[in-house]
């Protein structure tokens, strides 16, 4: 049998002890190395822009036919969760993705306090940091897929926390990470104008400084500018071609997980929230969106031996939406209202539960802690509870 990558590492070290004289790189030390995850891998689907239990896990009116009759089945459902109602505690998407990638309601603001502003920082670790700080997983292998339409949500992939922080953080899969890479592609390789030169330049410096926790970034990690090539090389560089909404975040986790076959991935759905519109159909088109798209990355994992044995599935919402009778479109917003706060969550794979209904009431909060659990993590900033229903 051959070594294990940490036995190699530690042999390696003390070898290296031996031929310097540095008798102090001891077995001590090398226990410090963090060992290989193993699993689960988790898959996190966010039912983004606000999906309310009417039209997902309520067989009455769902348009989640996937999720409601189907993958609810497979796991245990908590149909009764709740956004906490505490003060400075909003309802909106970035705060309720935090909530589940974190464990914790906090009052966030926009870090430089612009109006409308939704630019987050977490005080304590995500779920990515602990991870990748217990055990050896690269960056590249804990992934957010995100919208184009809400690059803020881009920038969750690690806290201001200073005992985790950036050295701990994911990477994402997103059509502004694809134009930046190609950006400079392009640039390296351009030999035109120098106004149309100045011209990208100036759009790069743009998309670049828009990621404020880190400026002037050199690119994403070798594994993920490969994908982006074979990205480039089957969709083009136009935008016209490949899908878009949350169609695309499909398609990204679908090449995520082929490609970079990740620990941990959140895919934050979003096409719901275009009923700010004003027309129903774009909210219940776009759950249906999501049901297919939930169904696409569960028949992936089936069908991927690697994957199909070790994956949790966890699929919640980000916050619900509004019912107000009064108006022509009584869920078109999510403003702090009593449905607004009424989420529900969903695990299904091993070691959980089947076919159960929870009933009692539950914490957005208590999703991370779960999570955690299951994955063999210590979420010491956490301050929801483990949902003991979920497991076997």
């Amino acid at each position: 049998m051959g070594l294990t990558r940490r036995e190699f590492l530690r042999r390696a070290a003390l070898g290296a002890g031996a031929l310097s004289g540095l008798g102090r790189l001891t077995r001590a030390a090398m226990a410090a190395v963090p060992a290989p995850y193993l699993g689960p891998n988790v898959i996190l689907i966010r039912f983004g822009g606000g999906a309310r239990r009417q039209e997902t896990i309520d067989p009455r009116g769902t348009y989640s036919p996937f999720l409601c009759h189907d993958f609810a089945k497979r796991g245990a459902l908590f149909k009764n969760m709740e956004i906490g109602q505490l003060e400075g505690v909003d309802t909106s998407h970035g705060q309720g993705t935090l909530n589940l990638l974190t464990g914790i309601y906090d009052r966030y603001k926009d870090f430089e306090g612009a109006f409308m502003g939704e630019r987050f920082e977490s005080k304590v670790p995500t779920l990515f940091e602990y991870l990748r700080k217990a055990f050896d997983v690269p960056e590249y292998q804990t992934l957010i897929v995100n919208g184009e339409d809400r690059r803020q949500e881009e920038f969750y992939s690690f806290s201001s926390h200073p005992a985790f922080g950036q050295p701990y953080r994911a990477s994402v899969l997103s059509l502004y990470r694809f134009k930046t890479y190609l950006l400079r592609r392009q640039l390296s390789v351009f030999d035109g104008p120098a106004k149309e030169l100045e011209n990208r330049r100036r759009e790069l410096k743009s998309l670049e400084d828009l990621d404020y926790r880190v400026k002037g970034g050199q690119g994403q990690s070798a594994p993920i500018e490969a994908l982006w090539e074979r990205w480039r090389r089957y969709w083009g560089d136009s935008g016209f071609v490949n899908p878009r909404g949350d169609r695309l975040l499909t398609e990204l986790a679908l090449w995520g997980l082929r490609e970079l076959r990740p620990k941990l991935m959140i895919v934050h759905y979003n096409d719901c929230d275009y009923v700010h519109w004003g027309n129903p159909m774009h909210y219940t088109r776009g759950i249906a969106v999501m049901d297919d798209g939930l169904r696409q990355i569960v028949s992936a994992v089936e069908a991927d031996p690697e994957y199909r044995d070790n994956t949790l599935f966890v699929v919640a919402p980000d916050c619900g939406r509004d019912d107000n009778r009064l108006k022509a479109v009584p869920f078109q917003h999510h403003f702090n209202s009593r449905s607004a706060h009424e989420v529900f969550a969903l695990f299904a794979g091993p070691g959980v539960a089947k076919d159960a209904v929870v009933g009692r009431a539950a914490q957005q909060i208590d999703v991370a802690p779960t999570i955690a659990r299951m994955m063999g993590l210590s979420p010491e900033h956490a301050k929801g509870e483990t949902l003991a229903e979920a497991f076997a």
